[in-house]
């Protein structure tokens, strides 16, 4: 795990913690918990205690030593909201984040009520710092009022592992959502009216929509195209030291489809 990745939607992952417990029906078939055994087997210092949530300050400055700008996956083998996590190290993750403004950081939760307390204490964070939380199934659309309080340019929704109808979703203040189906020797179909769905909310109101994978035995087992294109969008953001967006805001966009 370092600056390069398999994950579509970002370039690097970056993981100043590992392991992790489960909280939800997503985590069930957790894609990190057989890699950290699977590296553990294999005699990686980092993974002796398998995936027990475990510190990593050797890997704190990491992003500093990239110096061409990326998108960074923060914490893609644990969360970085874990409630072993203690608020000191949070901190220190943090400072590194918005020291490195080149880059731009993704952060990814299942734990959004820690994540919103954390966003309290702080108040605003930088444009380059993303948030997110996962809702896999419409039980857990709660979790994105909680995302909502955290003030930041850019807040996104993963749902992956998709593992049901999510029906109607609030996308106010969202400016992102990616979508996949799960994958693994044990995953769990996604329908395709689930995506569709969620596709078509996307489009109406204009939030950029990222459709990662159907899932299967491997991640690329069943492709990732929906409806005849593969959808790639991201939020617009303005990189600090560019001075022009990162990608084509959705409005300006003449080959994107209607729902449907």
């Amino acid at each position: 795990m370092g600056d390069k990745s398999t994950i579509e939607w970002t370039d690097a992952s970056w993981n100043p913690a590992t392991g992790c417990t489960k909280v939800s029906p997503g985590c069930k078939n957790c894609y990190a918990e057989r890699l950290a055994f699977r590296l553990k087997r294999m005699g990686n210092p980092k993974y002796q205690r398998g995936f027990d949530f475990t510190l990593q300050p050797s890997a704190l400055d990491l992003p500093l030593k990239w110096r061409e700008p990326r998108k960074i996956f923060v914490n893609s083998m644990s969360d970085l909201f874990h409630e072993e996590m203690s608020d000191e190290y949070l901190d220190r993750c943090f400072e590194v984040m918005e020291e490195a403004d080149w880059h731009v950081f993704q952060i990814l939760t299942k734990r959004p009520d820690r994540m919103a307390r954390f966003a309290k204490r702080h108040g605003k964070f930088p444009a380059h710092i993303w948030f997110g939380t996962s809702v896999e199934m419409a039980l857990y659309k709660s979790r994105i009022d909680l995302l909502r309080q955290v003030d930041s340019e850019v807040r996104f929704i993963s749902f992956e592992p998709l593992l049901g109808p999510i029906g109607k979703v609030n996308f106010k203040g969202i400016s992102w959502a990616i979508v996949g189906g799960e994958s693994g020797p044990n995953h769990r179909r996604i329908k395709i009216e689930w995506v569709r769905e969620l596709r078509d909310q996307c489009v109406s109101g204009k939030v950029a929509f990222f459709f990662k994978q159907w899932g299967g035995l491997t991640p690329k087992s069943g492709g990732r195209s929906l409806d005849g294109r593969d959808w790639n969008e991201y939020p617009i953001y303005v990189p600090k030291h560019s001075g022009r967006p990162a990608v084509i805001p959705l409005r300006m966009r003449k080959d994107r489809p209607g729902p449907g």
